[in-house]
């Protein structure tokens, strides 16, 4: 479990840094990044906040795009930010070379297709492997553990809070796809990793498991209503109606004007900081 130090460097009197490491989960190396608040040089453990980026990206959009580190540094959270799919040589990419399955779109699922299911674990690399290396070189505080993403990673975050409710005691997301099973970036992704029976894709779709009886006290949701993916891909509407059958809290906000950008999401990353710090400390 050890760690590489890629680069460190002072913020809001924190550290941001980034790491690498070998992955027994993707059999890859995997690079993310940990912004640690100035109190853990007081010997203080903190709450962890997961976040998980969306499609094409890597660690790097939120470490560089996000406007975190501030707030995190006033609530004293640790902010985790993993890659979005394994990469290197040998790893398989999409055969054309599209932006939405491969390389950069991992969906947070474990693979069972080949030649993908070697590779393609990023549901145990982020359930299992990467915490506990978080927790065996950060402050952490694993009592005390939140989730959010965007897009596929929002996709991510839902899913993976929905299968472990007594880990997480928050989620939320910016823009998530909203169920896979009924989009064509899920329906491409899952059909790849997963396989054709749409049965097994109800486990990598938050609606589906919200109706099949997983449960989470509550939900923070921001979309933009100038999101081009919002109609075809996204569906916030699918999530709502069935938390709302479901009787889980969904504070779903449709922001006027905003897109899919990290313009959209550094704007509200403070309110959903806010959000899970009262959940984490409360």
């Amino acid at each position: 479990m050890t760690i590489e130090t890629l680069s460190t460097n002072r913020s809001f009197g924190g550290i941001q840094g980034v790491y690498k490491h070998a992955s027994a989960a993707t059999g890859t190396d995997m690079t993310f990044s940990v912004f640690v608040p100035p109190e853990a040089e007081a010997g203080k453990t903190m709450p962890v906040v997961w976040y998980l980026s969306g499609l094409t990206c890597t660690h790097a959009n939120v470490t560089e795009k996000g406007e975190f580190r501030r707030a995190c540094a006033e609530l004293g959270l640790i902010f985790v930010a993993p890659d979005t799919s394994p990469r290197g040589e040998g790893v398989p990419d999409d055969p054309n070379g599209a932006y939405d399955f491969g390389l950069g779109a991992g969906f947070y699922v474990d693979a069972t297709e080949e030649p993908y299911a070697a590779n393609y674990r990023m549901y145990s690399y982020i359930v299992e492997e990467l915490p506990d290396l978080i927790a065996a070189h950060f402050p952490v505080d694993m009592s005390a553990q939140a989730i959010t993403g965007h897009s596929m990673g929002g996709h991510g975050a839902l899913t993976i809070a929905l299968k472990n409710p007594a880990r997480f005691r928050s989620v939320s997301a910016f823009a998530p796809i909203a169920s896979p099973l009924r989009c064509p970036w899920g329906e491409k992704a899952l059909t790849g990793y997963v396989g054709p029976d749409r049965t097994a894709w109800r486990a990598y779709d938050a609606t589906a498991l919200i109706e099949d009886g997983a449960r989470v006290p509550d939900i923070l949701v921001d979309q933009g209503d100038a999101d081009t993916f919002l109609t075809g891909q996204l569906k916030p509407e699918l999530l709502a109606e069935a938390a709302e059958k479901a009787g889980i809290p969904l504070t779903l906000r449709l922001q006027p004007g905003y897109d899919h950008s990290y313009y959209f999401i550094s704007t509200f990353m403070d309110d959903h900081l806010r959000w899970h710090a009262k959940r984490l400390k409360g």
